[in-house]
């Protein structure tokens, strides 16, 4: 039975693969080829991968980065599509649900909605409501540092809260939105932001949002 990190992570290797090395993303500063190798880095090199989070070991991550992104883009799409190596922990499945699901929807979508003409995926409901499970585990995390107090509300009226605070700003819309929204995808996220203009606008300048 394919798991939704499977299918986000194909899907993902057939748009890098469609668009090319050169195309754009929306990480800053990223095309195709540097976010292909991030993903590749990310599975195989947990050595450097660790330069995320802990700053002593960013430079090394930014080598070894650079190092991925030199190799033949054909070669970062077939290390996508084929994942980690055998004896990572990435191979079992809870890990690999646990760890990529988020992972892989969110890069697709940067590779989707940096293109002019994207338009919003119809998720199912079973794979919405698995994108809001992991979304109101990490909701502190991600809106850690906000300037104002956050909400994440679904159209159903589910809620997390992000940052507690006041005043309070509720971003409303499907989990697959409000987490492109948290994961600092803001532009591009089809949410209805409520509250405070002063406190709204503080929010969209904040570059808090996301990890």
């Amino acid at each position: 039975m394919s798991t939704f990190a499977k299918r986000e992570r194909l899907l993902l290797a057939d748009l890098l693969e469609t668009a090319g090395p050169e195309a754009p993303t929306l990480c800053e500063g990223w095309v195709t080829r540097d976010l292909a190798a991030h993903v590749v880095v990310r599975e195989r090199r947990p050595d450097a991968a660790g330069g995320t989070v802990i700053k002593q070991l960013a430079p090394r991550l930014e080598k070894v980065t650079a190092e991925f992104a030199a190799k033949p883009y054909e070669e970062l799409i077939q290390l996508i599509r084929t994942g980690p190596p055998r004896f990572s922990p990435f191979q079992l499945k809870q890990v690999d649900e646990a760890a990529n699901t988020v992972e892989f929807y969110v890069h697709t979508e940067d590779v989707r909605r940096a293109q002019p003409d994207w338009s919003a995926r119809e998720l199912d409901p079973v794979f919405q409501d698995a994108l809001w499970a992991r979304l109101e585990r990490t909701a502190r995390l991600l809106g850690r540092g906000v300037p104002t107090g956050l909400v994440l509300r679904r159209p159903d009226g589910q809620t997390a809260v992000a940052h507690r605070g006041a005043p309070v700003v509720t971003v409303t819309g499907e989990p697959s939105e409000l987490l492109m929204f948290a994961f600092g995808r803001q532009s591009k996220a089809k949410v209805e932001v409520d509250g405070d203009e002063n406190a709204i606008a503080k929010l969209h300048e904040s570059r808090s949002l996301g990890i």
